[in-house]
């Protein structure tokens, strides 16, 4: 592997904006009972029109109340384009509910998939077939098996937002430091570790959802991890675990985490009146 290139191909999808908002209830408050309706009403068409792109499309916006003192509510849309996640701020702009609200944080992305094992064996067939690396015939060999694995995971590549009743989000690197950096541990040792973090996730897999979204050039960090689940509890558990692994325990590193339970778009009035 050392002729061939470090990078791991990877598989790009939707692109992927999270929003966390702080609620201003004192605002809120002040204003009449008429006009909190009149408000409500407004905010709730325009989060519908977020939500799907018609009545029986799949689920592509969705609104989370949030826990903890990092925010109230949560927002996650994923859409074909960085041009549809700004349209959706925008049209976000446009409400009155958003006088109320203060962008505290966001995030920005593209629903990925990481191939190291797959990299692996198109390079080995590239190079199997005399093709010098990068060159026009190496290139269309990584193009093509690109094509095949985009279309056979397009599923996972274009998700619609999960059902589960809880959402967890965090970002995170690959320690780059003096004493310990990711991007210079060969590619073979990278991949094996990789393989081995990966096992644990999907034993997981009938109890969480993941799906992980790469923000390099994006966003502060290199990755977002996004977990839905119908039991927090499992959260803890899986992350938990994933820090025993070597790719973690030696290699990772985590920003802030935020958990959020989810909230149908028609109930945000239940919300505002404070039920969940």
């Amino acid at each position: 592997m050392a002729a061939f290139p470090p990078v791991p191909l990877t598989l790009e999808g939707s692109s992927l904006l999270h929003q966390f908002f702080r609620f201003d209830w004192k605002a809120w408050r002040a204003v009449s009972a008429v006009e909190r309706a009149r408000i409500t009403v407004e905010a709730v068409a325009a989060l519908q029109g977020l939500e799907r792109a018609d009545a029986g499309a799949p689920v592509r916006s969705a609104l989370y109340s949030q826990l903890g003192h990092k925010g109230d509510l949560i927002l996650i849309h994923f859409r074909e384009s960085l041009e549809a996640l700004n349209q959706v701020e925008l049209d976000l702009a446009q409400t009155e509910l958003y006088d109320y609200l203060e962008l505290r944080h966001s995030y920005v992305s593209i629903v990925e998939l990481g191939l190291y094992e797959s990299s692996r064996k198109t390079y080995e067939a590239a190079s199997a077939k005399g093709f010098e690396t990068h060159s026009p015939e190496w290139n269309a060999e990584v193009a093509a098996s690109l094509k095949r694995g985009a279309e056979a995971m397009a599923s996972r590549l274009f998700p619609a937002v999960p059902e589960a009743k809880y959402l967890c989000f965090y970002p995170m690197d690959r320690k780059r430091g003096e004493a310990v950096n990711w991007y210079s541990v060969p590619f073979a040792d990278r991949q094996r570790m990789m393989h081995e973090h990966g096992l644990i996730g999907r034993r997981y897999g009938d109890v969480v959802k993941q799906i992980i979204s790469g923000s390099i050039g994006m966003d502060d960090w290199e990755w977002g991890v996004d977990l839905f689940a119908e039991d927090p509890v499992v959260f803890k558990k899986l992350i938990y675990e994933m820090r025993f692994d070597e790719v973690s325990a030696v290699y990772a590193l985590f920003g802030q985490f935020f958990i959020g339970v989810r909230l149908q778009m028609d109930n945000l009035s239940d919300w505002l009146g404070g039920k969940l």
